[in-house]
């Protein structure tokens, strides 16, 4: 795998936008933020296929959340899969990849001068106070996958096209606040959707005959 491909991509969309912009990509990122997109989400469900549907919805969605994150895992060698492949290379997240700042040092010098806080810190990557954490790395975006599997599944089962932009968009939204924060590479970005994708089409299949079997109303 060609690590570097996207790294020019990478550092035209992760740049300084301050404090304002800053906190709103933190924000963005989590979940908080979402509440009212998932309770909208089950309203809608609810509406079409009735309480046994969005019962059936929130475990179907809770599965295509938890497989995208296991999948995600088997990349970044975490998580219950964390040895299913142990031989593949993991790719160390932007803000711990020497190469973007011009450095010689290990990834592993990079990740403990970004945890020092007396350090006097490279900048050629952005990354916003506060955020330097979590795994070593990011080759798949197990954010990336869980939001489009989300979104792709949610989408096809509410099935109108004003939920479906509003889906996409903050399926992007997400997706961006990772390159933002210096959390993934945009390759890594496209790997999560794709697997998230891929999972929520077989599971809205899945759904599709669950909901006949549990007489859940199908509104037209």
């Amino acid at each position: 795998m060609n690590y570097t491909i996207d790294y020019p991509l990478f550092m035209w969309l992760n740049f300084d936008g301050g404090e304002c912009l800053d906190r709103a990509m933190i924000l963005i990122s989590g979940v908080w933020l979402w509440v009212p997109f998932y309770l909208l989400m089950l309203y809608l469900v609810w509406r079409k296929d009735g309480w046994r549907g969005m019962l059936l919805f929130v475990v179907v969605a809770a599965a295509a959340m938890g497989l995208s994150d296991m999948i995600c895992g088997i990349f970044k060698h975490s998580g219950p899969l964390a040895d299913a492949w142990s031989d593949f290379p993991p790719r160390w997240r932007p803000m711990f990849t020497p190469a973007l700042e011009d450095l010689t040092i290990s990834p592993d010098s990079l990740r403990a001068w970004r945890f020092n806080p007396t350090a006097e810190l490279p900048h050629a990557v952005h990354v916003p106070d506060g955020v330097v954490g979590g795994s070593r790395y990011g080759t798949v975006s197990a954010h990336a996958a869980t939001i489009v599997a989300v979104a792709t599944l949610s989408a096809s089962v509410i099935r109108k096209r004003w939920y479906s932009l509003l889906a996409f968009l903050v399926a992007l939204l997400v997706c961006y606040s990772r390159i933002y924060l210096a959390k993934h590479f945009p390759i890594d970005i496209a790997l999560g959707a794709v697997v998230g994708a891929t999972i929520a089409y077989g599971l809205y299949l899945l759904y599709g005959l669950l909901i006949k079997a549990v007489g859940g109303r199908v509104n037209k």
